[in-house]
């Protein structure tokens, strides 16, 4: 449960608003074509999306989650994938279901509506549009809007300061651990949803105050906070 009836909520993109990965992974592959190697396919490169675009390079260069490639060749390769990327922002992509009546609620019922994401401003706002759902939102922080991203807790607590509303009146909903530990770091609450990009890991076992199976699933936890 969470604990307090929040008066401004805060929602990731990538594995909570959108499954983006379809995109990703075809802008992976075809980098990895250039390049003159093997692509990987959308299911592995679904464990390596959640921290922007240029880790997910980094990751596809070494094939794994950790580590770092040779700089060179990132260099030649992350060139490739923005070009890429621009061109196919949102032709695969898709909301998860429940998406729309979750935001229609929330709308509806007042609460301070905003966006924060690790994806870079240039794709983040296409993407929100292209799909419908940009005018949700009175802010959108992105991965390249402030000095820090998520798990930083800074891009929340810049979003709480432009509604006006103290951290404890904050709720964050994610799909990762990075989003955890945002919320956590900036005094928010945390909701997760369980089918999102956690790099494989259930993300129930970083202890977040609520699950939900959708975004429309939201209102019955809000209705029954204090």
């Amino acid at each position: 449960m969470i604990p307090r009836k929040p008066e401004m909520i805060l929602i990731d993109v990538d594995g909570t608003l959108v499954d983006s990965v379809p995109d990703l992974a075809f802008c992976v592959d075809e980098m990895m074509k250039r390049l003159g190697r093997e692509p990987w396919g959308e299911e592995r490169v679904r464990d390596w999306v959640g921290n922007g675009v240029e880790r997910l390079v980094r990751r596809a260069l070494i094939g794994q989650l950790e580590g770092e490639p040779e700089e060179a060749e990132f260099e030649r390769a992350y060139p490739v994938f923005l070009e890429l990327y621009a061109e196919n922002t949102s032709r695969r992509s898709l909301l998860y279901p429940g998406v729309r009546e979750g935001l229609d609620y929330l709308k509806a019922a007042g609460y301070h509506l905003g966006c924060v994401t690790n994806k870079a401003e240039r794709f983040t706002i296409p993407l929100l549009k292209d799909l419908g759902i940009h005018e949700y939102f009175a802010i959108v922080v992105s991965g390249d809007s402030l000095a820090h991203k998520k798990p930083h807790p800074e891009p929340l607590l810049h979003a709480a300061e432009f509604f006006k509303v103290s951290p404890e009146r904050a709720l964050m909903v994610g799909d990762s651990i990075s989003d955890v530990k945002a919320a956590r770091a900036a005094g928010f609450m945390i909701a997760c949803v369980p089918y999102g990009y956690n790099h494989g890991e259930d993300i129930r076992l970083a202890g977040p105050d609520l699950i939900i199976d959708t975004l429309a699933d939201l209102k019955g936890a809000l209705e029954l906070a204090a």
